[in-house]
């Protein structure tokens, strides 16, 4: 676990790099990478249990699962500014024969990206996997993934929350971004996902709640009181509350910047409200 800096210059270098990233490969999805910021420094940075160099079977560590793997921007800064790899490469985002596409990919061999995650509903049935897997191998190491709310619309989701609650996979700690907007609008405009608490507690698992996705305290709390409550017969979900575009005004409250770039002026605008840090850019 690498913490280099004060966590909340972290968030804000890490805000600067998603969006510089995104603008200079002229595609990707900035919103919800903003959003989930604070949860992706405060996991990497102040929580996680983990050891560089990065090894594939994470034998002994907790591991990390990114099932909505749109969000590779903000994914992508925090794993290099965390050691994986080097920071300059994230000027490569979305470069022909880079390792950082689009979406997280394994045949590139990027530390840090153990499934590749495009395909939205998926992620989390590699991640009961995986905890099944530290299980049987007497591994006390937890597994953790994140999940978008959109995302709950897909089928596969609910045969893998019904079968972690059914088989008391207990060492698995699910956080949903639960920021109420997906590529063509709000999620209550898509496809309604009703009370996401209730759902998850008549599966069988363990709700935890964090109304404030966008503050670093309240996602280490949440974190660590999810960790208190594993090993005891029930798969735990956070259902954490952000906004999309979160730390840049303009793309805030909206769905329409789920998936494109800023352009010049719009990075600056951006960059203005990101000072820069000590931490620097890449």
């Amino acid at each position: 676990m690498s913490k280099p800096h004060r966590l909340d210059e972290n968030v804000i270098q890490t805000r600067r790099d998603i969006v510089r990233m995104v603008h200079g490969a002229k595609s990707g999805h900035p919103g919800g990478s903003l959003g989930c910021t604070e949860f992706f420094v405060t996991l990497f940075q102040n929580h996680m249990n983990y050891q560089l160099p990065f090894e594939m079977d994470g034998i002994g560590q907790d591991v990390f699962f990114l099932s909505n793997g749109h969000i590779s921007p903000v994914f992508y800064s925090v794993l290099a500014r965390s050691g994986f790899f080097p920071i300059k490469e994230l000027a490569t985002f979305r470069k022909i024969n880079s390792r950082l596409q689009g979406h997280p990919t394994t045949h590139e061999g990027l530390p840090g990206v153990r499934v590749a995650s495009g395909s939205l509903g998926q992620g989390l049935s590699v991640a009961v996997g995986a905890a099944l897997s530290k299980t049987l191998n007497q591994d006390p190491a937890l597994v953790y993934a994140l999940l978008g709310d959109g995302e709950l619309q897909e089928g596969q989701n609910w045969e893998a929350i019904m079968f972690a609650a059914g088989n008391h996979v207990d060492n698995l700690i699910v956080t949903i971004d639960y920021n109420g907007q997906q590529i063509d609008g709000a999620t209550q405009d898509v496809l309604p996902l009703g009370n996401l608490e209730e759902k998850f507690k008549s599966f069988g698992w363990r709700v935890l709640i964090n109304h404030q996705g966008n503050d670093l305290h309240a996602v280490k709390e949440g974190l660590t009181k999810a960790v208190k409550h594993s090993n005891n017969s029930k798969p735990i979900v956070i259902i954490m509350k952000t906004e999309m575009g979160h730390g840049v005004d303009f793309m805030m409250h909206s769905h329409q910047w789920h998936g494109i770039a800023p352009n010049d002026q719009q990075l600056q605008l951006a960059l203005d409200q990101n000072s820069p840090t000590s931490l620097g850019d890449y």
